[in-house]
């Protein structure tokens, strides 16, 4: 069997919601939306069951699918829903709704329902993606209140720039949602996952955190005490010696300075590894630190053991995960750990915990 896979530590997930749910006070969503970021939802559900207040996924075929699995808390769709006839579903399913624009608001006025909505109210507080202006905030409360088809309405916002706490443009979003809303009752919810660890002026009724719940800290310099989700596991499969000034792997990129001993890991892109990291990249073969070198291929790509004697066929490759924080090799590729934990795919996935 390729030893490439993805170990899951479900602790390590209820870990990390129990302290976004600590830092924050009050309640906490957590989001399982893109298949858990890429660690499989249904599972981390189930893990969860027991201590989340509810969860929150994208749209409505991701709720169906924790349904389906006996998932029965709180789920809240938060792009909403995209047509009149998904509200039959989000009734039948007891579903909660964000709303974020006009045409849902006329979708709820003109449904023939059998009972009030949860809804979720969101304000454009400053990212300007979703949301009703907070000028058109008062209006639009008072449509959904007067259809008779709402039982209870959620204020909620989102940061663009919670992760960078020295950035004032958070508090100025706290501020602008504050001022919007300050007449309307009901509960809020503003706080993502940097708003969780970053902003206490964000800690209202309901945290959403996210990013968080699978270990990768959004925060600069990973100290909050979370725990990584994913290990990004392998093994060398294969092993080789170069000599100085030999090439390595497509396009000769790394060029031997000294003479190499190479692991091959049955690791690539198309496992979501990404193509795009350089040189030196780490990685940790037996638990010790050494780095990648050579281009990822598809399927496989190359590590230094040279100065790993144990080193092995066999030898178990991490190439995120306890020893090797993914943000780490996000910051290699160019990109965030989001996107890294999201395309894993083909590696088996195991859970523990």
């Amino acid at each position: 069997m390729r030893p490439a896979r993805a170990l899951i530590d479900l602790a390590a997930l209820r870990h990390n919601y129990q302290l976004a749910r600590t830092r924050h006070g009050g309640r906490a969503l957590a989001v399982v939306k893109a298949n858990a970021y890429g660690h499989g939802a249904v599972r981390c559900a189930h893990a969860l069951a027991g201590l989340a207040d509810g969860f929150a996924v994208a749209f409505l075929e991701e709720a169906l699918e924790l349904r389906a699995a006996g998932i029965r808390q709180p789920i809240l769709l938060l792009e909403g829903v995209f047509a009149a006839d998904e509200l039959v579903e989000v009734q039948r399913h007891d579903l909660w709704i964000v709303v974020h624009h006009d045409d849902q608001i006329r979708m709820i006025e003109t449904a023939a329902l059998r009972g009030p909505l949860n809804v979720w109210m969101k304000v454009n507080s400053g990212m300007n993606r979703a949301g009703f202006a907070p000028d058109a905030v008062d209006a639009a409360w008072r449509r959904l209140d007067d259809s008779g088809k709402v039982a209870a309405i959620t204020l909620m916002t989102h940061f663009a720039r919670a992760d960078e706490p020295h950035v004032i443009a958070t508090a100025e979003q706290i501020a602008r949602f504050d001022t919007a809303t300050r007449h309307l009752p009901g509960a809020r919810s503003l706080a993502n996952s940097g708003g969780v660890l970053g902003w206490p002026a964000a800690h209202r009724d309901w945290a959403r955190p996210g990013i968080l719940l699978y270990g990768a800290d959004p925060m600069p310099g990973d100290g909050n005490g979370l725990q990584p989700v994913m290990g990004l596991e392998s093994g060398i499969i294969a092993m080789r010696e170069i000599e100085t000034g030999e090439p390595l792997g497509y396009g000769a990129r790394f060029v031997a300075d000294r003479p190499t001993r190479v692991g091959l890991v049955a690791m690539g892109y198309a496992d979501g590894y990404p193509r795009v990291v350089p040189d030196g990249t780490p990685v940790a073969v037996d638990g010790l630190r050494t780095r990648l070198i050579g281009r990822v291929s598809m399927d496989m790509l190359t590590v230094d053991l040279t100065d790993l004697p144990a080193a092995g066929l066999g030898s178990r490759v991490e190439l995120w995960g306890r020893n090797i924080p993914v943000n780490r090799v996000a910051e290699a590729a160019g990109t965030i750990a989001y996107e890294l934990l999201c395309n894993v795919k083909r590696v088996r996935f195991e859970y523990v915990g």
